[in-house]
């Protein structure tokens, strides 16, 4: 089992920059990818962003790309998503996931364990 705990969420002005941490515990040693997702009400979950453990290739989804950057600190067994010019439509629960399987994918179905979630609201 590997348990996640998503912090720094918030409420921020459009332009602004919130950092997001997800710190995993737990057989940490099993996750093969790290991932950021996030949620609005009566939508599908989306993916965000995604990076590996070992080496640290990143993947982003097209609507952050450019504004955000996830990064992993394996020492501590955090990973995070730092999130500059904010818009009003990136207001979501935002939930980090550990991938165990080596696929490296954006799908959510990948993802074998999940985070409780955070709020992250924009303010125009």
């Amino acid at each position: 089992q590997i348990q996640l705990v998503e912090s720094g969420g918030g409420l921020v002005q459009a332009g602004g920059s919130l950092r997001l941490s997800c710190a995993a515990s737990g057989r940490t040693f099993s996750s093969y990818a790290m991932g950021w997702f996030r949620q609005v009400p009566g939508k599908e979950r989306e993916f965000v962003a995604a990076i590996t453990w070992s080496n640290g290739n990143t993947n982003y989804a097209d609507s952050v790309k450019g504004r955000f950057t996830i990064a992993r600190d394996n020492a501590k067994k955090t990973v995070y998503l730092q999130m500059n010019s904010l818009k009003p439509e990136d207001t979501a629960v935002y939930y980090c996931a550990a991938q165990t399987r080596v696929i490296f994918s954006r799908s959510a179905s990948a993802f074998d364990y999940w985070g409780q979630g955070i709020q992250v609201n924009v303010s125009s």
